[in-house]
């Protein structure tokens, strides 16, 4: 019997949820920018800011894991190794490479960069997993998904296109990301989720703060309010509970059954930012969010007729 985590329709819309979190996540993130004074080019008042998020992610589902799931959340020396490796890719080099990268990225290639983890997440699934292979329907529902981010992501007229070191960063930024998604999915067949994400966001978050200090000593003082402590507070919150989400849906399902969800983050971050920020919703936005939408549900309606037919046979 399936349990929630793996009902084809449940998990879409688990995964959209998860996938709204992260891309409010982008104009809390301008807002707080705005209100603490930090610059494009201040990389580390950036990195600083982001392992304070991610810290205080860690430790708010710590102590969920705790006192609410009943999980142990004690450190053995197996657990050490197992959830540094996995805070190592999942949150220090994917926010590393991510904030500098989108900071120096010239043009809207870091945009469309930014949505192409589906891409290698699926590819990477397509050489770890012999039951994870990509195949015509899978192909066709990546080249959906990632259409739509690059029609939503079309440069204007005369608008400059280039690729560079922040390009680079940013592909180094998405396949540290795929890559520890796959690490999260292996890593909970023998640890419990909450506690695995938890510990690998504060061992990550501690390499963010120490690279953001050495940039910035300068930093640590940033000027918060009770405003921006609320932001900080929210975005630490969707980033404990979007990954652990999204780990428990990594653990129960195909890798490229909810890849082509991550897709949506960007899309919904133009959208919400359009919303909370005023900012105008282009029409190659909502576009592209159409292109998406016809790729998840081609990978979502063979998922579901690929488990109906093996339930028919059992």
């Amino acid at each position: 019997m399936q349990n929630i985590f793996e009902r084809p329709w449940t998990v879409a819309l688990l995964a959209i949820f998860n996938t709204l979190l992260w891309g409010s996540a982008f104009p809390f993130i301008k807002l707080s920018y705005e209100k603490l004074d930090i610059q494009s080019n201040e990389y580390g008042q950036q990195l600083l800011f982001a392992g304070e998020r991610f810290l205080l992610a860690g430790i708010l589902l710590l102590i969920i894991s705790q006192t609410v799931l009943k999980r142990s959340v004690r450190f053995t020396r197996e657990k050490v190794k197992a959830y540094a490796h996995l805070g190592l890719f999942l949150t220090f080099l994917q926010y590393l490479f991510f904030y500098i990268g989108l900071s120096i990225s010239t043009g809207v290639q870091g945009s469309i960069i930014a949505g192409s983890t589906s891409f290698f997440q699926m590819a990477l699934a397509h050489f770890r997993y012999e039951d994870d292979k990509l195949n015509r329907l899978k192909g066709f529902a990546l080249t959906f998904g990632f259409s739509g981010i690059v029609i939503a992501n079309w440069p204007a007229t005369g608008s400059e296109v280039g690729f560079g070191l922040g390009e680079i960063l940013l592909i180094l930024a998405m396949v540290s990301g795929a890559f520890g998604n796959l690490i999260a999915k292996d890593y909970s067949k023998t640890y419990d989720v909450a506690p695995m994400t938890a510990w690998a966001m504060v061992i990550g978050s501690v390499g963010l703060l120490l690279i953001g200090y050495l940039l910035d000593p300068n930093g640590v003082s940033m000027p918060y309010t009770g405003q921006t402590i609320a932001f900080l507070f929210y975005l630490a919150m969707l980033s404990a509970i979007g990954f652990t989400l999204w780990n428990t849906l990594m653990k129960y399902n195909p890798v490229s059954r909810i890849s082509l969800y991550i897709f949506l983050v960007p899309l919904f971050g133009v959208m919400l930012s359009g919303i909370l920020l005023g900012e105008t919703i282009p029409w190659n936005a909502v576009v592209g969010l159409g292109f998406v939408i016809v790729g998840i549900y081609l990978s979502t309606h063979f998922q579901g007729r690929r488990t109906k037919k093996q339930t028919d046979v059992i």
